[in-house]
């Protein structure tokens, strides 16, 4: 981390093994340079919309679960299940699933009489799609958080709510959420940082495209550290993603 803090502030020539110290010009040129800004907001609107989505599903599917019935077991081990793929096995299956000709998506809107949809292609649409990978992988982690916090409740505690003429609505609202508040903002608070440098399914999906409406800060220091050499700029970004993910633990 050092290091990359001191190749910020200098022009580091691969070719000719030498750095010159430029102090903040690094930083004056990634907030001067428009693709930064837009992958900040991309950054943030993926960030901010897949963790709520994600934390706000996962605590649903625990209260669901945090139950007997039978085939519960079963249940849980498939809701489970795509958080055990590896990031690029599961953004393969989704390439499949979003092919324009030949994908299940467009071939359940075909079936409603509905137009295919350019789910990676379009660049009002492309954010979105990524999003609902990240979502279908990685709810089940935030249910198995906050189901853990549900198992944990005392059942007394609930009894006795129950004795008092508590209603499910208020049982809910008033005894069983407050008592996993801690679970619930952890969940957020992983899935806050875990988005936040969202790399690999960008890569395997869309490449950052179409255009740039994809990418993110971090696919924004690949490009410029690995294909363009540019190693002062690139560490420059990856001081500020630093510095924001410091700051969303500082919140927590």
């Amino acid at each position: 981390v050092v290091q990359v803090a001191i190749y910020s502030f200098q022009d580091i020539d691969y070719a000719a093994d030498t750095a010159r110290w430029v102090g903040f010009e690094n930083y004056a040129t990634l907030f001067g340079d428009w693709f930064f800004r837009v992958d900040i907001g991309n950054t943030v609107k993926f960030a901010v919309v897949a963790s709520l989505v994600q934390v706000a599903l996962g605590t649903a599917l625990a209260l669901l679960l945090n139950r007997e019935f039978r085939g519960r077991g079963v249940v849980l081990s498939v809701v489970v299940y795509p958080m055990m793929l590896s990031t690029l096995v599961c953004s393969a299956i989704w390439r499949s699933w979003f092919h324009h000709d030949v994908g299940v998506l467009n071939g359940a809107l075909g079936w409603l009489g509905l137009p295919p949809v350019e789910w990676l292609s379009d660049p009002g649409l492309a954010l979105w799609s990524v999003m609902l990978v990240d979502t279908w992988q990685w709810t089940p982690m935030t249910t198995l958080i906050v189901l853990a916090g549900l198992q944990s409740i005392p059942p007394e505690v609930v009894e006795a709510a129950r004795t008092d003429g508590a209603r499910s609505w208020v049982l809910l609202t008033r005894i069983v959420l407050p008592l996993v508040r801690g679970q619930i903002f952890l969940a957020l608070l992983l899935r806050l940082i875990d988005t936040f440098k969202l790399f690999d399914k960008v890569y395997a999906l869309t490449g950052g495209g179409p255009g740039n409406a994809t990418e993110t800060m971090s696919m924004y220091v690949y490009q410029k550290g690995f294909k363009f050499f540019d190693v002062g700029l690139a560490a420059a970004a990856s001081v500020v993603m630093m510095a924001i993910a410091c700051g969303l633990c500082a919140v927590y």
